[in-house]
């Protein structure tokens, strides 16, 4: 693979700076897996991030800057057991950085749609595509989404209030697979909690153990195997 390290898209940059003023990404190779990101540097300008920076942080927070646990761990997963995707068509829902929908596409989907409502996620998304070297699709509105043969959700229960998401999905696909660091089990009469796995943000946040371990969990109707 060609390196493109030094080619820093103008418009990630642009949208970073404009949070975190003089932060510049890096071109990162993230562990366990030949996929590499533009993310935030591992050392942060520290300096610069005074109390209207880390408000600014707060409310307007560019997920695609890092690559989440519970991203890196589905990505991983994919990428070790690729006959979940292999030749079938994907959604990645709440895609940030992309992490988990080229993981698919290296896996051998036939396609891979990455669905964000965050238009600067998208680009990030397009960017670190390129920097794979894989042929990625791009939608804003999840309902404007087709039928896909499988759905992949990362990091997205967070917040109580995207929950309903776990009936919307169904809508889409039958099968659902979703990853959390967040949320250790919930109550669903169509998801089944499947396994956990250990993972790390990347950048490394030095967050504690217990958002460490990502849940991993499925429809009933999908056909596991151990993960």
């Amino acid at each position: 693979m060609s390196d493109l390290s030094s080619s820093v898209p103008q418009h990630l940059s642009d949208a970073l700076q404009a949070i975190i003023p003089g932060c510049e990404l890096q071109a990162q190779l993230l562990p366990d897996t030949p996929i590499r990101l533009w993310l935030i540097p591992p050392v942060l300008p520290t300096e610069r991030l005074d109390d209207e920076v880390v408000c600014r942080i707060w409310q307007d927070t560019p997920y695609w800057i890092f690559c989440w646990a519970s991203g890196l761990a589905m990505a991983q997963w994919i990428l070790s057991e690729p006959i979940h995707v292999k030749d079938k068509v994907v959604l990645d829902f709440g895609s940030g950085s992309g992490v988990v929908a080229i993981a698919a596409k290296l896996a051998g989907a036939k396609r891979v749609i990455c669905c964000d409502i965050d238009p600067i996620s998208l680009q990030a998304c397009r960017e670190n595509a390129r920097l794979n070297q894989v042929d990625l699709e791009y939608l804003e509105d999840l309902y404007q989404a087709e039928q896909v043969d499988v759905l992949l959700a990362a990091d997205v229960l967070y917040d109580l209030e995207n929950r309903f998401f776990l009936d919307e999905f169904l809508k889409f696909s039958p099968h659902v697979w979703v990853a959390d660091s967040r949320v250790k089990n919930f109550s669903h009469p169509q998801y089944c909690k499947i396994d956990e796995r250990s993972a790390t943000t990347w950048p490394d946040l030095d967050e504690s153990q217990e958002f460490r371990n990502v849940s991993f969990y499925a429809t009933d109707n999908t056909v596991v195997s151990p993960l």
